[in-house]
């Protein structure tokens, strides 16, 4: 019975892991270029009390034995990399990916990070920045002058100038892509960087091949799907309940042998 109770603590846990999971989707359903994350689970270590294949008699063997386990443990995270849906907002700096691919965005520290948030604006100097301010890469920068902005879905930057008849190119959007996106570490502020099991960025021009283009007016929305993550929230909420009840019995039980014995 003593048994029982630690296999139920160890489900507690990995449902309450779980549900954080899902707590921090919900909370980034409007979270532009937010990927979903799934709790992971394994279960443990088993008892063998009698093992399978072991001899019950001399011309018999056992078929299945005796093999208790111990519980459970969340062995990871993974970050979805479905693609939110598309949504036009008309600002001429806001860019959404369709298909593979990150932003590259030079960090204070001075490495790279990589997003799939396309709000970009402009600083003091005519640089693309995200919201925080980090330059995205490579730097292109928007003349003082410019009348209107254009990025063709190449990626291709061009600025209509005043007083001039044709559109000057000012730079060109370069995306990363990595062989194991899910690999990659988040850290916060919708960013993400390299890590060993991401394996290397791989840089490329928009609508090349292996990588998306580029939706200038647009953003991508969070991939997260509400309705599934309150199902998963319910299953959830009862798997957690059936733990409690088994501990619930166990101490039951434990309770009559005290008072009985």
């Amino acid at each position: 019975m003593m048994q029982a109770l630690w296999v139920s603590k160890t489900g507690l846990s990995a449902q309450n892991t779980r549900l954080s999971t899902i707590a921090n989707n919900l909370a980034n359903a409007a979270t532009v270029g937010f990927k979903r994350d799934d709790a992971q689970f394994e279960d443990l270590l088993y008892q063998i009390r009698a093992q399978p294949g072991a001899s019950s008699s001399q011309n018999t063997q056992l078929p299945s034995g005796i093999q208790l386990g111990t519980g459970v443990r969340v062995v990871g995270t993974t970050k979805q990399f479905t693609e939110g849906s598309i949504q036009v907002t008309s600002k001429p700096l806001d860019m959404a990916i369709n298909g593979r691919g990150f932003f590259q965005v030079l960090m204070p520290d001075g490495t790279t990070s990589y997003t799939r948030n396309g709000e970009f604006q402009v600083n003091s100097n005519g640089e693309i920045v995200t919201s925080g301010g980090m330059q995205l890469q490579p730097t292109i920068s928007i003349p003082q002058n410019a009348q209107t902005v254009t990025i063709s879905k190449d990626g291709i930057v061009e600025a209509q100038i005043a007083g001039q008849a044709t559109p000057q190119q000012v730079g060109q959007i370069q995306l990363a892509d990595f062989i194991n996106p899910t690999g990659l570490q988040s850290v916060g502020a919708n960013m993400y960087v390299e890590t060993a099991a991401s394996g290397s960025p791989q840089q490329g021009s928009p609508a090349n091949t292996g990588f998306g283009s580029v939706e200038q007016g647009s953003l991508e929305a969070s991939n997260v799907d509400v309705v599934e993550e309150m199902v998963n929230m319910i299953t959830t909420q009862r798997t957690y309940e059936m733990n409690s009840k088994v501990i619930a019995t166990a101490d039951q039980m434990l309770q009559f042998i005290t008072q009985t014995l």
